[in-house]
């Protein structure tokens, strides 16, 4: 039988998951893994767990890379401190190359979604050593600047109206409560689902987040995954997601070394056309030419029609083969990185 027969005839190889608590820094990290060769870390958002990633993460690990996932700090079964200050980006960077040591990997791209793009995108400007490409899923890159995106917003007089700053107060979590109420409706809101005149607008309060859902659970989201996200967050509460907000100031101030640093290495963007908050930062969607000065190494933007700011959800197929395909075109050395720890 000739090789190639056998290849067409051969049934896909499975890649199971792999689970673990692993020592990062002193703290425990939860950490999922599926697949073998070159390191993909994902890093999700607010809220949501390293489940957020499974349908790329099992595309990426069939394709030949090895997919890592964590909780982030503050979520799920994660190091989860109560101070504000502990959730700058150098603490939150320090956890992903954490991870990296624990596992024994050397260099990896980063995909980050949400605050796990601001992360990851600080990543790579403080790490490149570690990190040898991003992909940013809804949220676009801004290198420091002279102001925070807070004072920025309160200087345009959105001080009011933007959706963080009412996240920030002592107590938001309580509006968060209970989770089996407010995760089906922030996953619909904010996605494309609703018409455009009554879907989530981050600067108008009375299209807010957190209001009842028509739905239990939108029909492009995987019941499992809002089981999942609805338990973890009755488990910890919403106070440690809300943090990554509230410590967005610490970075700022924390980092005047990295003022006007771009990303030097490989990038791709990916977002929704729906997303309220891509609407709100982009009034025309940007090109590849515009982000450049900000992203020399920037390969591609996509714009996903009638998706909203769950790409990896909305879009799943879509934003795996878009990876999938980054990856392509990348060069991955696997090395031998830091000794593996047992885990």
């Amino acid at each position: 039988m000739s090789d190639s027969l056998v290849s067409a005839t051969a049934a896909p190889r499975v890649f199971p998951l792999r689970r673990a608590q692993v020592e990062v820094n002193g703290a425990s990290f939860h950490v999922i893994e599926q697949g073998e060769g070159p390191a993909v870390l994902f890093a999700h958002g607010f809220p949501d767990t390293a489940e957020t990633w499974r349908a790329q993460m099992r595309a990426v690990a069939e394709a030949g890379y090895r997919a890592v996932a964590l909780d982030m700090r503050g979520f799920g079964a994660s190091y989860a401190p109560s101070q504000v200050e502990l959730y700058s980006a150098l603490h939150i960077v320090g956890d992903l190359v954490g991870v990296l040591d624990a596992l024994g990997i050397g260099s990896a791209v980063i995909v980050g979604h949400d605050w796990g793009a601001d992360h990851a995108q600080r990543a790579m400007v403080m790490r490149p050593d570690r990190f040898c490409a991003v992909v940013s899923v809804s949220i676009p890159f801004q290198p420091r600047g002279e102001l925070s995106t807070w004072d920025m917003l309160r200087q345009q007089g959105l001080g009011e109206k933007y959706y963080a700053f009412g996240m920030m107060e002592p107590g938001a979590d309580g509006n968060f409560e209970p989770a089996e109420k407010a995760i089906p409706s922030i996953l619909y809101w904010l996605s494309g689902s609703p018409s455009p005149e009554t879907g989530w607008d981050p600067v108008d309060p009375d299209r807010h987040m957190l209001r009842p859902a028509p739905v239990a659970i939108p029909e492009w989201a995987d019941p499992d995954y809002v089981g999942h996200t609805i338990c973890s967050f009755e488990k910890t509460g919403f106070d440690g997601g809300l943090n990554h907000y509230r410590g967005a100031q610490v970075t700022f101030d924390l980092m005047p070394a990295f003022k006007g640093a771009t990303i030097q290495q490989p990038a791709l963007y990916i977002w929704g056309a729906a997303d309220g908050l891509c609407r709100l930062f982009h009034p025309t969607p940007p090109t590849r030419e515009e982000l450049l000065p900000l992203a020399p190494g920037l390969v591609d933007v996509i714009r996903l029609e009638n998706v909203g700011h769950w790409p990896q959800h909305e879009a799943a197929d879509r934003v795996s083969a878009e990876l999938i395909k980054f990856l392509g075109g990348l060069e991955m050395p696997e090395g031998p990185g830091p000794a593996r720890r047992d885990i």
